[in-house]
């Protein structure tokens, strides 16, 4: 489109200029070093502006849209830099807030655990106490049985001590089992002392 002014000029240009300044103008060796050549000049302008169509028309759209693609690529790459860039940023942010919410919540179940291993150290401490006690009042208990037990065998010996020393006294065979139950009757009538004392 911008070439058909310049073609439209060419046209005019060459319709104006006469034909003479076409010719080679003068003999061989008349031109010196400042001297025109007009139909040298005509070529050379139309050459000119020729190439001038030629390039406008094949090859300056061509590299202005090379350009052009190359400058909207550059920008579309410098616009996903700089979205990256937030997104990164935006992760940052995300990530150290995730760090921080676990540090939380890391010293929390911390504390939970403390807490935790407090409550079952006490609640070993209560059932040590407890089975410690039990266990005490079952020695007791069984203190208390085996002194019963050592005292009805040694009133059972005092008897059997008791009828033998009768007997020997005496020197008569007596009614073993008649003596026991008077002996067993006379003790059991005794005042317990070691029970007392117990």
């Amino acid at each position: 489109m911008r070439a058909s002014p310049i073609l439209w000029a060419m046209c005019a240009f060459v319709a104006v200029v006469p034909e003479s300044l076409w010719a080679q103008g003068g003999a061989e060796g008349s031109g010196g070093l400042f001297d025109i050549n007009a139909g040298l000049s005509a070529w050379t302008l139309m050459v000119f502006f020729g190439l001038l169509l030629i390039l406008g028309r094949y090859a300056w759209g061509p590299i202005l849209q090379a350009v052009d693609a190359r400058e909207k690529g550059i920008q579309s790459a410098l616009d996903e830099a700089a979205r990256r860039n937030e997104d990164a940023a935006k992760l940052l942010a995300e990530h150290r807030e995730q760090l921080a919410d676990a540090r939380r919540q890391a010293n929390e179940l911390i504390a939970q655990g403390r807490e935790a291993g407090e409550g079952v150290r006490k609640d070993i401490e209560v059932k040590a106490r407890a089975e410690g006690q039990a266990i005490v009042d079952r020695a007791r208990a069984e203190i208390q049985r085996e002194r019963d037990a050592a005292l009805d065998a040694l009133r059972r010996e005092s008897v059997d001590l008791a009828l033998a020393a009768a007997s020997r006294l005496i020197q008569e065979n007596l009614d073993q089992k008649k003596d026991r139950e008077l002996v067993e009757r006379y003790l059991s009538g005794l005042p317990d002392h070691g029970g007392a004392q117990a």
